[in-house]
């Protein structure tokens, strides 16, 4: 499961660099970077749901204390 967040984690953060540099190199209206912004949303909630899955299945122990 850790290796999966890591690699989403990644995934985040290479669809984020790639839409600042299609901020800085597109100077006309492109959606290049508005498809990589939302490609960057989608990783984001699928890796949210990812962990509200696996905290309720059990696969990531919750704090005891």
């Amino acid at each position: 499961m850790r290796i999966i967040v890591i690699l989403f984690l990644i995934a985040i953060l290479a669809s984020l660099g790639s839409a600042l540099y299609y901020m800085v190199t597109d100077r006309n209206n492109s959606t290049r970077m508005a498809r990589a912004l939302a490609i960057r949303v989608g990783f984001s909630v699928t890796l949210f749901l990812m962990l509200m899955a696996a905290y309720y299945f059990g696969l990531i122990p919750g704090r005891t204390g």
